[in-house]
């Protein structure tokens, strides 16, 4: 083992194998003197990874406790799903990861076997994966800062554009962050509010962390916060519509896209805020049950632009119908010769 740099990686393998080695078991291990053991030392530690050393008689060096990496043990399938779950962060507009994604699937590429690596590049080569048009990219160190602070305990400031487009700099203590609907929701107590407030994380920008700490609600469930109080978060349109249907039938159907409901006149009463209409509208039209549309009056008139765009289509279609049927029944001229 001649090559500098195997040498190099070979102490590590060392380091990490055993709670403590000497530098004279390191320079017989890898047969090289005690100074090139030091300075094969001091370009580990180049590399940003924690050596503790005690100096003096019997001293020795050791890796600082918690860097050590257990055994890569995966299963096939374990492999599949840690290379899958990585290539769909675009899933939850996370498109940002891309660069981290590729070096964390390149740097698994190397330690697996190659029957697990197979796994890996199934997903690459075969698994396509689209992120839909209702996904809005966020802004990955907006995520990690924000995620960062609420671990730590310390309160965030930072610039914030409403769904009108009202600009706000905003002081809170950040007590979760969720991602549902397509968007990453930053939930926490606003301190010029002085309320609990969400947060469209898309509209953060200039996020800081504070020196100044905070005691984050042991009992605080960010899934349960935003299942009481999403349907009325903050949007361009507040919807307030009637369906005839069960209310059973409509908490399977609608629950699930942040959606209030309670039964009414023997239907149900369906209340969410939106940003967009049309998705929405076309969501009622599939469950093909009346509806009474109560506000915005921008729902109704975008349930006359849907039932126009439907009857143009229906009506191309029998047009192309009756023409082709003409042509059809038309009898073809004999040419004379």
């Amino acid at each position: 083992m001649y090559d500098p740099i195997m040498r190099v990686l070979t102490m590590l393998e060392i380091l990490q194998a055993r709670d403590h080695v000497s530098g004279a078991d390191l320079a017989e291990r890898l047969q090289v003197d005690l100074r090139t053991v030091q300075r094969y030392i001091v370009r580990l530690k180049d590399l940003h990874i924690p050596i503790d050393a005690s100096r003096g008689v019997g001293g020795a060096y050791r890796l600082r406790s918690g860097f050590r990496l257990p055994p890569l043990l995966l299963t096939n399938e374990e492999a599949f799903a840690l290379s899958l779950g990585l290539r769909a962060l675009r899933q939850i507009g996370l498109s940002a990861f891309a660069p981290a994604t590729d070096g964390a699937l390149a740097k698994l590429e190397r330690v697996l076997p190659d029957a697990l690596r197979e796994s890996i590049r199934t997903v690459e080569d075969v698994v396509s994966i689209e992120s839909g048009p209702w996904v809005v990219s966020t802004s990955v160190e907006s995520l990690i800062r924000a995620a960062s602070a609420i671990r730590t305990g310390k309160r965030i400031s930072f610039d914030y554009e409403s769904h009108d487009g009202t600009p706000s700099r905003r002081q809170i203590e950040p007590y979760g962050v969720m991602h549902t609907d397509g968007r990453w929701y930053l939930i926490g107590h606003c301190l010029s509010r002085k309320d609990m407030r969400t947060f469209r994380l898309d509209r953060v920008s200039e996020l800081r962390i504070s020196s100044v700490g905070f005691r984050r609600p042991a009992s605080f469930d960010a899934r349960r916060y935003l299942q009481e109080r999403m349907p009325f978060v903050q949007s361009a349109y507040q919807i307030d519509a009637w369906i005839d249907m069960p209310l059973k039938e409509a908490a399977n159907t609608f629950a699930p896209w942040r959606v209030a409901i309670e039964e009414d006149q023997g239907g149900t009463r369906l209340r969410c805020g939106r940003d967009r209409l049309e998705l929405f509208a076309a969501m009622l039209l599939s469950a093909g049950r009346r509806i009474v549309v109560h506000s915005p009056r921008e729902l109704r008139e975008t349930f006359r632009q849907l039932s126009q765009r439907a009857a143009e289509a229906a009506a191309e279609v029998s047009l192309r119908h009756v023409g082709a049927t003409k042509r059809s029944r038309t009898p073809k001229r004999s040419r004379s010769s």
